[in-house]
């Protein structure tokens, strides 16, 4: 399970994922439909700038294969960061 905190100001979330959400998110994000979507929004949001930025096709057994190896290091922090205001960001396995 990914354990998400964060705290700012007088306001505490805890949101706990399990891994079976997070395949399910994995697979809809590597999906051809959604990496067309984003390359269309990059576009149009960046046509007046001049640049040009097309997202790579996700692999999706490649993520899967890591959220596999991530389950083994249960405790493990990914994130902890702190701001200057006090707001809190702690990501753990």
């Amino acid at each position: 399970m990914l354990n998400v905190k964060v705290k700012a100001g007088a306001v505490r979330l805890f949101i706990p994922v399990p891994y079976v959400i997070l395949s399910i998110g994995i697979s809809i994000i590597s999906s051809g439909l959604v990496n067309r979507l984003i390359n269309k929004w990059v576009k149009e949001s960046i046509k007046e700038k001049e640049q040009t930025f097309t997202m790579p096709p996700l692999n999706k057994q490649e993520l899967k294969s890591i959220v596999s190896e991530l389950k083994k290091h249960k405790g493990l922090g990914l994130v902890n960061v702190k701001a200057k205001d006090g707001t809190e960001v702690v990501i753990k396995l």
